[in-house]
């Protein structure tokens, strides 16, 4: 097996162990998944806490209908809810409620301590941590800026 291979194997059961973990946490919690959390987040993160589906759907690197599938349980909980574009009876927003902004809070709490539990002293050093983002960014991985700041804003 080539190294190349072995080292995204590793990534893939790496990743698996992350979302189990965070997936466990959540919905242990709050009853919601890490994916239910990243697309609140997007939301929180999004100029009045809203946005369009289909940029949502490109946000979290989905496709239209698996966001609007996703939608559906966050709607039944009332955490999200669907507005209607005033000018354009095609264009449809998710927009998260004021439930969904204090459990957006919540959630990032969490989140943080599911994250701060994995890359824990004394196996990782923070500069180990650093050096792991940055490689992950060049094989196309994004994440949030340092600052929650926007998350945080509409919170």
């Amino acid at each position: 097996m080539s190294d190349a291979l072995d080292v995204c194997l590793r990534l893939v059961k790496a990743e698996t162990t992350l979302v189990r973990r965070f997936d466990n946490r959540l919905g242990a919690l709050f009853g919601v998944s890490l994916a239910d959390f990243l697309t609140l987040l997007h939301l929180g993160r999004a100029e009045g806490g809203r946005m369009r589906r289909v940029d949502l759907a490109e946000a979290l690197g989905m496709t239209a209908s698996g966001v609007t599938r996703g939608l559906a349980p966050l709607e039944r909980i009332g955490l999200v809810v669907r507005e209607a574009d005033a000018r354009d009876a095609r264009v449809a927003y998710a927009a998260l409620t004021d439930t969904g902004r204090e459990r957006l809070g919540e959630l990032l709490k969490a989140a943080e301590q599911v994250a701060a539990e994995s890359f824990a002293a004394p196996q990782w050093a923070p500069q180990e941590v650093d050096s792991l983002g940055a490689l992950l960014t060049r094989l196309g991985g994004t994440g949030l800026p340092r600052d929650h700041s926007r998350a945080q804003e509409t919170l």
